[in-house]
């Protein structure tokens, strides 16, 4: 039997009608059910709420495993569920508007909870090493007036580092630009990238 290829869907966007992001994430998460047949998926909807760092979770994650008690499990319990999403994963899609140059709180709520010394990024004698590595993540990128790729975007360069960070820089973008101005044709444009993407075979995600 073939082993199912694991895919985290999150989702950033505050509408969970009418979002742009959210169909063409749904569209990318169908193109690799095509192309791999067996599919687990997880989605995560940041819209439901996310909690942020505080004094307790930075206490706790920077008391060794050995040393944590009761208190520190109870506020790292989120972010280790998180993480092991991540760490199951082996596609990430990440769909996202931008909001005002940048992205929604909660997704990078998301990357605090999931940057995580020793369990998803180490330190060594030649800087931070990400640990996630071998995986493939996409951005799904909607944006009402801002150019993906321009000056003034302040998303996708900050989500590729974050990535990066933590071993992963497989990472393919899939842009729904300026919606205000040409929605048909920027989804158009998002679709087939899709298609582009998962199934040619220069751009096809590995089994």
């Amino acid at each position: 039997m073939n082993k199912p290829h694991n895919v985290l869907q999150i989702s950033a966007s505050g509408r969970k009608i009418d979002s742009v992001s959210r169909l063409l994430s749904r569209d990318l998460a169908n193109a690799l059910r095509q192309r791999h047949g067996i599919l687990e998926l997880v989605h995560r909807d940041l819209a439901d709420g996310l909690p942020f760092v505080d004094a307790k979770w930075i206490e706790a994650t920077f008391t060794a495993e050995e040393d944590r008690d009761s208190r520190h499990r109870e506020a790292l319990a989120f972010s280790d569920k998180l993480v092991a999403e991540l760490q199951a994963a082996d596609t990430i899609i990440i769909a996202t508007p931008m909001y005002n140059f940048g992205i929604p709180a909660v997704l990078k709520a998301w990357v605090d909870l999931i940057a995580r010394a020793r369990l998803t990024f180490q330190y060594t004698e030649n800087g931070p090493e990400g640990l996630l590595k071998g995986k493939r993540a996409y951005l799904v990128v909607a944006t009402g007036g801002v150019p993906v790729g321009s000056p003034m975007d302040f998303a996708t360069p900050y989500l590729k580092q974050a990535l990066a960070f933590v071993g992963i820089d497989d990472v393919e973008i899939v842009a729904a630009d300026q919606l205000n101005s040409k929605a048909e044709e920027s989804i158009d444009s998002a679709r087939a990238k899709i298609a582009e993407l998962v199934h040619s075979s220069a751009g096809g995600v590995a089994a």
